[in-house]
């Protein structure tokens, strides 16, 4: 470890030992709740208990327990690396430069997407520290638990929308923690793409988070998925539980937290294949209305004020959908009319909506498509991810950025950091100030104030 300069910062449950990286010091794998297992697996979450002695957190915790992504061909392959005990952890990313003069810096809480069944805020992919260093502010991610030990529908046993309880318990670490890592808890952005996308706006939507959520950052979100029917969610519940062997009668949750977690997962995968359609994009599991985190529509929501006067920054790629139709001879057809009903729609409406209130709102498309594209990629989804993080070494066999690599001479690379760091910047810029420089407002139906990159 010689050479290596650490920082400590106290929390409220112990003190933590992070790491310097160029301009910005890492703090990574923070509990911000006990271990969801045992009698804690299928339970909201609970606070830690804490430690006595410095906690280093140079490295990430574990995943929650998944099965791969399906986008793995885009992004690229991962080694599994779940682990439920120990999994519910944040990573905080500041500027190295915040430690010296004391100023609070706003704060950007960014979600991981993963469609409610995969992902890790931990992932090299989100690592948030070059971003925190370009907009001097202070990044954080964080792991919730996803797929059935995250959005399994059995409210008698105390499991409905865990992974968006886990996301609410994450915003109130951040209020009681960040101003000890350089951070303004009264200037909050959440974000986060897909998934994440979704994910923020429940946050900002929701009684008892939107107090928390100064501005919002939403990319890609399918918000053409309504929320899970409680009916619905109660239907696969229920045969879920057939397909693990619980039987009526039994005490579910003594049952279910009895079986591995790869059980769970392999029960999971098998009922996903029973409920596959094409053209279907939901998972199994994902948030049911009227359920913690969930309470409204989000037209209700909207139509009680709850967006009003928080900027808004939004946007999608161009070619969404391909991720999940380019490799799929028999859906390439619905690749246009999915980009448009799972993504961009909603957005633009949202964009409509938000504008047309007199609110605050940027919309951005981004292009980039890959230099040598044989699948007709595009601009597909999770496109912008290296571009935002500045993480490009994180996707060594992602078709998004083929083209580019060390073959491909220095231009092609150089031409991609270009992009990153003007898209970094602009979203930096609106998580610091609510605004973007130089980058005109959107008004409703105005295709012209739709800023593009790429």
């Amino acid at each position: 470890m010689t050479g290596i300069e650490h920082m400590v910062v106290e929390t409220d449950r112990g003190r933590v030992r992070g790491v310097v990286e160029g301009g910005a010091v890492s703090f990574r794998g923070i509990p911000y709740a006990a271990s969801p297992v045992g009698e804690l697996r299928f339970a909201p979450p609970r606070p830690h208990p804490g430690w006595t002695d410095v906690r280093d957190v140079a490295q990430a915790g574990p995943s929650v327990p998944q099965a791969a992504s399906r986008l793995e061909k885009v992004q690229g392959k991962r080694v599994p690396d779940w682990n439920e005990d120990g999994s519910l952890t944040a990573n905080v990313f500041a500027p190295r430069r915040a430690s010296a003069d004391g100023a609070a810096r706003p704060v950007l809480v960014w979600w991981h997407g993963g469609g409610f069944t995969s992902g890790s805020g931990g992932w090299d992919w989100y690592d948030g520290a070059r971003l925190a260093a370009l907009g001097d502010i202070v990044v954080v991610t964080a792991n919730y638990r996803v797929g059935p030990l995250g959005y399994l529908y059995l409210p008698h046993i105390g499991a409905a929308n865990l992974g968006a309880q886990d996301q609410a318990a994450v915003l109130r670490w951040v209020q009681d923690n960040i101003a000890s890592f350089g951070g303004d808890p009264r200037t909050v952005t959440v974000g986060g793409q897909s998934a994440g996308a979704y994910s923020s706006l429940m946050l900002a939507l929701d009684p008892a988070t939107n107090e928390s959520v100064t501005r919002v950052l939403l990319q890609s979100g399918p918000f053409g998925l309504r929320p899970q029917d409680p009916h619905q969610a109660a239907e696969n519940a229920a045969a879920y539980l057939r397909l693990l062997g619980v039987p009526d009668g039994t005490d579910t949750a003594k049952a279910l937290r009895a079986l591995s977690a790869e059980q769970l997962l392999d029960a999971y995968g098998r009922l996903s294949a029973q409920l596959a359609a094409p053209g279907n994009a939901a998972p199994p599991m994902y948030p049911v209305l009227g359920a913690p985190g969930l309470p409204r529509t989000r037209q209700q929501a909207f139509a009680a004020g709850a967006l009003e006067g928080k900027p808004l920054l939004i946007g999608t790629t161009r070619d969404e959908a391909t991720a999940f139709t380019a490799f799929d001879l028999r859906l390439q057809n619905l690749t246009a009319v999915q980009t448009d009903t799972l993504f961009r729609d909603g957005s633009l409406e949202i964009a409509d909506h938000h504008a047309a209130g007199g609110n605050t709102t940027y919309v951005y498309q981004f292009d980039h498509a890959p230099a040598e594209d044989p699948y007709g990629l595009g601009a597909t989804h999770c496109a912008e991810l290296p571009f935002l993080f500045n993480t490009f070494e994180a996707y060594p066999d992602s078709p998004v950025l083929a083209g580019a690599g060390a073959g491909a001479g220095a231009g092609a690379a150089d031409a991609q950091r270009a992009l990153g760091r003007a898209f970094a910047t602009a979203v930096a810029e609106f998580v610091a100030t609510g605004t973007a420089g130089d980058w005109l407002p959107y008004a409703p139906a105005t295709a012209a104030r739709i800023r593009h990159f790429g």
